[in-house]
């Protein structure tokens, strides 16, 4: 199996180095693509600079965008598989077999900051909100998911099909809309305990008020997902991987 790891970054210069070496210590560096999703720094030369593949966006378009783009382009150069990384230092690189071999099985490994043995830590708020999110996106998903923002996880062959013809781009779409998404294609979603480091940067919002803020726009996206139409390209992308799979 062909596996891409994907980083989409924004403005990473300060740790995109760093991320890639450790990326380059248990993957080749070659089946990286960074996403450069609209910089104003360096961070495209330091990741061509260290061997990785980059496409870049004119402009920021989110994370969904980006990751829309490292589907195609997996598509595109004969991947199987797709492994989303983040580029600020907080997914940790020893995960990355894990995933791997946890496809077996199911066609979207999500890696789980609180699943048992994971040792993340949270505030009480942020907690909370987390909770009812995963315990909705689990009646979606038809299984048990503690974790459904997270953005570190694997898509197999068929979810890679599915993804590469559409994926949700709003805020936090391309995390919880695209579970739906993907069970709605009769795909097969599981999660896996994982640690992962602090933030690198940036002041992750813990107030009750964010914190419900947070919650209800995940609850509308849940709500679009539930009535939005699948497009029919990705219903002929699950149909052939399907008949490809019985061939």
């Amino acid at each position: 199996m062909r596996v891409l790891v994907a980083v989409p970054a924004l403005n990473e210069a300060a740790a995109i180095g760093q991320v890639l070496s450790s990326l380059a210590a248990v993957h080749p560096i070659g089946d990286v693509v960074i996403v450069d999703d609209g910089s104003r720094d360096n961070t495209a030369a330091i990741a061509r600079a260290a061997g990785a593949h980059v496409v870049s966006h004119a402009i920021n378009l989110g994370v969904g965008a980006a990751m829309g783009t490292a589907f195609k382009y997996a598509v595109r150069n004969g991947y199987d598989a797709v492994i989303q990384f983040d580029g600020d230092g907080q997914h940790r690189t020893e995960h990355i077999g894990e995933l791997i071999a946890a496809l077996d099985g199911a066609d979207i490994v999500i890696g789980s900051r609180f699943a048992v043995g994971g040792t993340y830590k949270s505030s009480a708020a942020r907690r909370s909100v987390q909770r009812l999110i995963a315990g909705v996106t689990s009646l979606f998903a038809r299984t048990r998911l503690t974790d459904a923002t997270s953005g570190f996880r694997i898509a197999g062959p068929r979810a890679l099909a599915v993804f590469a013809e559409h994926y949700p781009v709003e805020w936090l779409g391309d995390t919880v809309e695209s579970i739906v998404l993907a069970t709605r294609q009769n795909l097969t979603v599981r999660e896996i305990p994982v640690d992962m480091n602090e933030r690198a940067g940036g002041v992750p919002s813990q107030s009750v008020f964010k914190a419900t803020l947070y919650t209800a726009r995940i609850m509308f996206i849940l709500g679009l997902a539930t009535i939005r139409t699948v497009p029919p390209q990705v219903r002929s992308a699950n149909r052939r991987q399907k008949a490809e799979a019985a061939a």
